[in-house]
């Protein structure tokens, strides 16, 4: 252990209670001992640090930050370097707010289109997602900063996030959901991970020992700190023998004190606790020493520039029929739409960003040589009907010779606590795109959205610019390429099917009552639609340039590939070079290609330059489940080259040697895994890919204490099922408005134990027991354990912080 001259000098109960925040966002201090408070902060794509009452829903003011684009923009950048940028001026602002460590970036991969978080990750690959993540790391913790990537793991639905159970096999767990996080381990250096609220396999995330020992510890070198989810955590004892170091936000002593019984009882030893408080002490002392050096001050034009660029390269143009972009100089436009007043630029949530700055297009639009017929909202963006906005739109549309029509997704679509319902545009949005074309049939689309959506009006605009979640300069961004200022370069990092039940996981998404069952195994997104040939609206790694670029001259060997690229157009520009990677005819069954590299590279007009994208430990392995391990298998590969997943531009063959050993599946039992067509997998083959029976996740009988809250409409008590009502009537109410309440959102969705974990020490799990035989319908015995408990909870609480601040509790 490096501290163990200062874990000798704690008592039991210090330790015990060094591993709970003491406050929202603060880890507990010791005086008595020099330990420092750690503090913590929201951080994806800005520092959320709250200026007063601290809350983990981004509900409470919080100080000015730099709003960049969201994870889910960046991506579509496939920039690395530009990742290691945005991560390094994150890291500079959260060392001048105090921060130490910032928890971000998210990776989770997007299974399904309709995950109300699916903003705040970067891809459906996982290769990809890793990639950036670990850029967003290194440039973070280059300024002393502690980077923590999230959710360890499989967290893919919002929807009881924290009272579902993820049900996958070992090979899609590892190739798919955990390829990510080791990237970011392995090739960003991450100092900190957070897990994930739901269970894994049965087993929660925050004390899955095959996750958080196995493999991100003993497998990964991972020698940093594990934090939770705020009120993820289930039973901390568990956590600790998992080696999980830090439970937040603030569950108060009664975790502290089942810590001390289980030394004394012996069910948790020694040697473990001190293991986790030697590694939150050398995180603790590390970024304090860190924050010695800390800037006091950062430049805001120079981050608000950096924000601009990033939302500027990231943006992906779809459609440019007739080439209508970029726009003429002195052409008139109108402006329509709500979104170009006020802007829809972040996800709603934890990772609520208070911007420094703000652009709107009809502020910034004014700095553009163009002339403006109008500027109208056009539509309500909570979709209502508005026909004196309708009119005021039309009015100005059929004056221009372009319109620029701003719309997408609304505040209530992309939550966090909540999964999106369908994958379409508000009604109201789209009928005025119709009766816009009308009366002007020059339409440009500029959407704003942080996931994939539906798109069947596309035939009513000539060109589609897609600038995602863009944050706080995303305005002039956009605005740049409109223009021609900026050659768009963005490129796809998530495949638009043409409707939502194309999708893989299209009949198990999210999870029916407990489980989500991962049936789509390993071919979700492009890894399916690819291989099954079925139609995208548009498909992974797509984008459109005002330039042209042509690839030649490919070359392979056992080190990696190289390629000539060339840009053919008349105007500078950037391309993603994507390397693809199948095998035709696997013995093991495999998606027809995965994403194996890529490269970004800027050419001025006629320029050429030779692009060397290396070979990997990722680029031929698969997790063989037989073995338990990863393998190569033999054969002859497609080394793919090209623009997209569906825009192959040069193919050679590379005999890779394989390792021996016995191959995992007999085809005859998975046959429709082998075809990849799996929308209707049989519960016979989805067990014989698992290796054992479908856990049952049914809900029935009496609620448990990681039941949620939102299923109390079948408990016995007649008082659970009235509040139910209330809040699901709340629920209801609060959708309409379009406005999303993310404190009521958490309540509907809590389980009753992380009550416990998130009311400051107020509430023990003895009390939470006593809500629970309440909600049974045992209300007097229940509400003796719920009063009783409350009492004897401050009883304890009070003789436990007496012992901790005298420093007399035992030492061993």
């Amino acid at each position: 252990m490096k501290h163990q001259d200062m874990i000798e000098k704690m008592t039991v109960e210090e330790k015990a209670a060094f591993l709970s925040g003491k406050g929202e966002w603060e880890t507990r201090d010791i005086p008595r001992l020099n330990i420092p408070s750690m503090f913590c902060s929201d951080g994806p794509h800005g520092i959320r640090k709250q200026a007063g009452a601290g809350d983990h829903l981004g509900l409470n003011e919080s100080l000015p930050a730099t709003c960049f684009p969201t994870a889910a923009t960046i991506a579509n950048g496939w920039d690395e370097e530009l990742g290691k940028e945005i991560g390094k001026a994150l890291g500079e602002e959260a060392s001048e707010l105090d921060v130490q460590v910032l928890l971000g970036p998210g990776l989770n991969i997007k299974r399904s289109p309709l995950c109300g978080r699916n903003f705040e990750y970067f891809s459906e690959d996982p290769y990809l997602a890793g990639k950036m993540a670990a850029s967003y790391i290194r440039g973070i913790q280059s300024q002393g900063v502690y980077a923590c990537p999230k959710h360890f793991a499989v967290n893919s639905q919002e929807l009881r996030r924290m009272a579902m159970n993820a049900v996958l096999d070992e090979r899609t767990l590892r190739e798919i959901y955990l390829t990510g996080f080791e990237i970011a381990v392995k090739e960003g250096g991450a100092k900190a991970i957070m897990t994930s609220y739901n269970q894994v396999n049965g087993t929660y995330a925050n004390e899955n020992k095959h996750l958080l020992l196995d493999i991100l510890r003993k497998e990964w070198g991972f020698d940093g700190i594990v934090i939770t989810d705020w009120g993820g955590s289930n039973d901390h004892v568990k956590g600790v023998q998992a080696r999980s170091n830090l439970e937040m936000p603030t569950p108060g002593l009664d975790s502290a004190r089942q810590i001390v019984a289980a030394v004394r009882d012996g069910s948790l030893t020694m040697e473990e606790l001190d293991t986790v408080v030697d590694d939150l002490l050398d995180a603790v002392l590390t970024v304090s020493e860190h924050q010695k050096a800390r800037k006091e001050s950062f430049d805001k034009e120079e981050h608000h520039n950096l924000a601009r660029r990033a939302a500027a390269e990231s943006a992906v143009l779809l459609k440019n029929s007739d080439h209508i972009l970029p726009l003429e100089p002195g052409c008139t436009v109108a402006v329509i739409g709500d979104f170009a007043v006020e802007p829809r630029y972040q996800g709603a949530g934890s990772s609520m960003v208070k911007p420094t700055s703000l652009e709107t297009i009809e502020q910034t639009i004014t700095d553009y040589d163009w002339k403006i017929s109008g500027i109208s909202r056009g539509y309500k963006r909570t979709g209502e009907v508005d026909d004196i906005l309708k009119k005021e739109a039309l009015d100005a549309a059929a004056k221009a010779d372009v319109v620029l029509y701003y719309f997408g997704l609304d505040e209530m679509s992309e939550v966090e606590g909540m999964d999106r319902s369908h994958m379409r545009i508000p009604q109201n949005q789209i009928e005025l795109l119709q009766s816009i074309t009308q009366v002007n049939e020059n339409i440009v689309g500029v959407l704003s959205a942080g996931a994939s959506i539906e798109m069947p009006w596309h035939t009513c605009c000539k060109a589609i610019l897609h600038g995602y979640l863009s944050g706080q300069a995303g305005a002039s961004a956009m605005l740049d390429i409109l223009s021609g200022k900026v050659n768009p370069s963005g490129r796809l990092a998530e495949s638009y099917p043409v409707r939502y039940e194309d999708t893989p996981a299209f009949r198990h998404f999210p999870s029916t009552e407990r489980n989500a069952e991962y049936r789509e195994s390993i071919y979700v997104g492009y890894r399916y639609y690819d291989t099954t040939s079925v139609r995208v609206q548009y498909p992974f790694g797509f984008g459109l340039s005002y330039t042209e670029f042509s690839y030649s001259d490919l070359k392979v060997d056992v080190q990696g590939i190289q390629v000539v690229v060339t840009n053919t157009g008349d105007r500078d520009g950037a391309e993603v070079v994507q390397m693809y990677v199948g095998l035709p005819n696997a013995i093991v069954f495999r998606p027809a290609k995965e994403l194996k590299g890529f490269k970004k590279v800027f050419l001025k007009a006629g320029e050429s330059k030779v692009v060397q994208i290396p070979f990997d430990d990722k680029t031929f392995r698969y997790w063989n489940i037989r073995a338990n391990k990863w393998e190569v298998e033999m054969g002859t590969y497609q080394i793919m080259v090209g623009a997209s997943v569906s825009d192959i531009r040069l193919v050679k063959e590379l005999e890779v040697e394989g390792t021996a050993s016995a191959y995992p599946y007999n085809p005859a039992e998975l046959p429709y895994y082998y075809t990849g067509i799996i929308q209707q997998i049989s519960n016979q083959e989805f067990e014989t890919l698992l290796g054992h029976p479908i856990p049952d996740g049914k809900w029935s009988g009496e609620l448990k204490i990681n039941d949620a809250v939102c299923q109390m409409y079948y408990a016995k008590s007649a008082l659970a099922r009235f509040i139910y009502k209330i809040l699901t009537d709340r629920k209801l109410k609060n959708e309409a408005t379009g406005k999303p309440d993310l404190n009521l959102l958490f309540q509907y969705n809590i389980p009753f134990r992380a009550i416990a974990k998130m009311t400051g020490g107020m509430v023990s799990m003895d009390m939470v027991n006593g809500v629970v035989e309440v909600v049974n319908g045992y209300f007097f015995r229940g509400m003796g354990k719920v009063i009783g408990g409350f009492f004897a909870n401050l009883r304890a609480n009070k003789a436990y912080e007496k012992r901790l601040f005298s420093g007399k509790g035992a030492k061993k």
